[in-house]
């Protein structure tokens, strides 16, 4: 699977920072990511609805830290692309980076991969709960 299209719209709020578009194989779209300006530089947010109780639930979330680095990448890459196009300044916080620090890379992507579990076991109960 590979990303074949990325759009990218800036916004002009404090964290929130643009909304995207990612296009896979050609055939298949998930719009609404978010790219959020976090205490430790930008990050991509999936996709979500608001439940009934006040948190929030995603709609679309990769299911291993490959795909997530993939996405974020190739999301951050347009958005920084998209900055340079308009002329906009970057944003305030420098980037996390990428695929440069190992520990803190394994640490992040333990982190996600038990986010992603957790994500998993919350859609298995929803779905007994409406049944």
């Amino acid at each position: 699977m590979e990303i074949t299209e990325v759009r990218v719209f800036p916004v002009n709020e404090e964290k929130l920072k643009a909304y995207a578009t990612i296009t896979f194989d050609h055939c298949f779209v998930v719009r609404d990511l978010k790219v959020i300006q976090g205490n430790n530089g930008l990050f991509v947010a999936m996709p979500s609805k608001k439940r009934k109780d006040g948190t929030f639930k995603d709609t679309a979330h990769p299911l291993n830290t490959d795909t997530r680095e993939m996405i974020e990448r190739e999301v951050l890459a347009e958005y920084r692309q998209e900055l340079e196009r308009t002329g906009a300044p970057p944003p305030e916080v420098g980037d996390r980076k990428l695929n440069e620090e190992e520990e803190k890379d394994k640490e992040a992507e333990k982190e996600a991969e038990d986010k992603d579990k957790e994500k998993e076991e919350e859609d298995k109960e929803e779905d007994k709960e409406e049944e």
